[in-house]
């Protein structure tokens, strides 16, 4: 979706990269290493003539020392969303171009702020299922939207790829998203 907004052509290749923190890691070493080693596997994964620009991108939720990721089922889900309950929390993501031997990389922080929200709110958003496979519990580009309270940062960076770094990167590549400017 964030790519078709602007205009970058893509197609989808999964990476099968663990999603998961070293020990001791810090979150944000922790989405840079995970986005660099998604753009890697893909890009191992193309054929001689396929050689074209791997983006890659990872998300996580930093909440005081916690860094939360994506929720294994709905207790959890409604765990992380009490965590975030009238907070501010940082979304970190991560964003890997690689194309050919070089890999660049950029991360955005994003603070954002939780209202107060009741468990039987928190209950009602995680029985939507939308919880499940994003970072921190929520998609602010979804229903999660009405938990916001305010951002400070990058809206597209919460929805998992900041445009404005995305952007910067296909540019030093030598992929301008303005041709002839």
């Amino acid at each position: 979706m964030l790519l078709e907004q602007i205009g970058v052509p893509f197609q989808v290749r999964p990476s099968r990269v663990p999603e998961e923190r070293g020990p001791g890691e810090p979150a944000e070493a922790c989405v840079m290493r995970l986005a660099m080693s998604k753009a890697d596997f893909v890009w191992e994964g193309l054929s001689a003539g396929e050689a074209r620009p791997v983006l890659a991108a990872d998300t996580v939720v930093a909440v005081d020392d916690r860094v939360l990721g994506k929720p294994r089922d709905v207790g959890e889900a409604a765990e992380m969303l009490e965590q975030l309950s009238g907070r501010n929390h940082r979304v970190l993501t991560a964003v890997a171009l690689r194309y050919r031997e070089r890999v660049l990389s950029r991360l955005n922080a994003t603070e954002v702020r939780f209202r107060v929200t009741t468990k039987e709110e928190r209950i009602a958003y995680c029985e939507t299922g939308e919880p499940m496979g994003k970072a921190g519990s929520y998609a602010i580009q979804g229903r999660g939207a009405v938990l916001v309270e305010n951002l400070t940062g990058s809206y597209s960076s919460v929805v998992g790829l900041p445009l404005a770094e995305t952007a910067d990167l296909l540019e030093e590549l030598g992929f301008p998203l303005w041709p002839g400017v």
